[in-house]
């Protein structure tokens, strides 16, 4: 039998436990627990602190995503003093886990790499662990940076202003001549304390936060929330709501992909495509508009369902729509493929493998272009996807190619998903409202959202509101996966690595 199981309460994903049901261990044996269950094939989602019962204490959470049961395990230690052994060394997955719980909680990971801020903020506690005053300013990408020294190696310096109109983050390359040898990234200038605001909620202004956290996975991010506030109030959707919400987070996923095939094409200068899928994008957007209103999905997702319906006649709107730009999408994409030039810069180039996308718990389409079967869809299924086996897309080659390539085969997926489901929308009501929240209970929820793994843990108090409230988007895994990527890379590849995975500054930061 494997001991990590025996050590673990196993949660399915959208289910709620009273928190006192959490194996509560020792902190070396939550510290071997983790690093047994990554050694055996299981993930880290989620590794964050929130506040003990005793005034000045630190509990420490474990989320680890089993795949091949289709289970998650929850650990919880209590770290005491001023840190904890660091689980980096053996367990790379884990390093901005460990920096973001010493900048909230003070809590020093000892013998971490390279233990600097993650968003640059201040501690929770009022204890920092890099012992600076209270009175001095924090600012983003203000710090130490890695440096190499030799002769022809020089430095470049990239953000946190862009020639883009993109959200901001710093980029330090540490190069010989045009070749990387070392690409390090710093971020938190769209940091907004998001996490904090949750808590004691649920309020007017939760779904708020949570559709804004990153706004062009408002669907996805919005959802995950509904999916906590329901295993809380032990709300049961109908099959009507989750065939909807399942239709919103596939839309919200074609019009993404579409757009980044559109941007890839603009970065090597295949400005055809470009321009369809710029304008394709906005026709994907625009079906989410005609369901809700918004062309981002605001509004739509509610706990207990959704707000607004599709009835029979707006269905076959968008099933007419759809045929339409599915149509003119099959036909713009697949110039890329047969064009040779934009072939001999997507192949060879940024290549991530296997073993470097298991090691630093890689999600997403970035994941799946590496030959990791790694799709919540699949793997923690949620909602309606607990009664559709939505195929999972892989490449093996790693590079841009993959990562492109792997959204084509997922546009296709989705338009077939959605063209089946709007065809055959169960009857019923969208709407249940939910009752209050269990007290002192915690609750895990999954989505794959268009980038890849969102997860959302939450603990409540007493009196059933927020006591910590945790997003992981997937730009916070693959944040290092870029990084990597451009390793002995030509400096000019930088923007099309960059792009093939698209990452959230704003979902990284809160």
């Amino acid at each position: 039998m494997n001991t990590t199981e025996t050590r673990l309460a196993p949660l399915v994903n959208g289910l709620s436990l009273p928190v006192d049901t959490i194996p509560l261990l020792r902190i070396e044996d939550f510290r071997q627990a983790i690093l047994a269950a990554v050694r055996d094939g299981q993930r880290v989602s989620s590794l964050f602190g929130a506040k003990g019962d005793a005034a000045g204490t630190t509990v420490l959470y474990v989320v680890l995503a089993d795949d091949e049961k289709n289970i998650v395990n929850i650990g919880r230690t209590h770290a005491s003093g001023t840190g904890f052994e660091s689980m980096t060394p053996l367990c790379p997955q884990v390093h901005l886990f460990e920096r973001e719980i010493a900048e909230q909680f003070g809590l020093r990971p000892e013998g971490h790499p390279w233990l600097k801020p993650v968003r640059y903020c201040r501690s929770w506690t009022g204890t920092d662990a890099w012992d600076r005053l209270a009175s001095a300013p924090i600012e983003p990408a203000v710090g130490d940076f890695y440096r190499v020294e030799g002769e022809q190696v020089h430095e470049v310096a990239v953000g946190p202003v862009h020639a883009g109109v993109i959200e901001p983050g710093h980029f330090r390359f540490q190069c010989h001549g045009e070749e990387v040898f070392h690409l390090e990234i710093a971020l938190g200038f769209q940091h907004r304390g998001i996490e904090k605001a949750m808590e004691a909620g649920p309020s007017t202004r939760s779904l708020h936060y949570m559709e804004t956290a990153a706004g062009d996975t408002t669907i996805a991010h919005a959802t995950t929330y509904c999916q906590i506030v329901e295993a809380f109030s032990h709300t049961q959707k109908t099959a009507r709501a989750q065939v909807l919400r399942g239709v919103a987070l596939e839309l919200e996923r074609l019009a993404n992909h579409v757009g980044d095939l559109g941007a890839l094409s603009g970065d090597v200068g295949f400005l055809p495509v470009a321009s369809f899928c710029g304008r394709l994008r906005g026709e994907y957007l625009n079906m989410t508009a005609l369901v809700c209103g918004s062309r981002f999905g605001r509004s739509l997702v509610r706990p207990g369902g959704v707000r607004f319906d599709v009835d029979q006649s707006m269905a076959e709107e968008l099933l007419r729509r759809l045929d339409v730009i599915s149509r003119e999408t099959a036909d713009a994409v697949n110039l890329l493929w047969s064009n040779q030039s934009v072939m001999a810069r997507f192949e060879d180039t940024g290549p991530l493998s296997r073993e470097t996308a298991v090691e630093l718990g890689i999600v997403g389409p970035a994941a799946r272009a590496s030959g990791l079967v790694r799709d919540i869809r699949y793997t923690q299924p949620g909602g309606i996807f607990r009664f559709y086996q939505m195929p999972v897309s892989t490449c093996d080659s790693g590079d841009v190619f993959a990562r492109a390539f792997v959204r084509w085969l997922e546009i296709q997926q989705s338009t077939t998903f959605i063209r089946e489901q709007l065809k055959s929308i169960p009857k019923g009501e969208v709407m249940r409202v939910p009752g209050p929240l269990e007290p002192d209970s915690f609750s895990i929820a999954f989505n794959e959202g268009w980038r890849g793994e969102i997860c959302h843990a939450a603990i409540t108090d007493g009196e059933g509101k927020f006591a910590r409230y945790k997003v992981v988007d997937p730009s916070f895994h693959n944040w290092a996966g870029l990084a990597q990527v451009l390793r002995n890379q030509g400096i000019s590849d930088f923007p099309l690595c960059n792009k093939s995975f698209n990452l959230s500054y704003c979902g990284h930061d809160l």
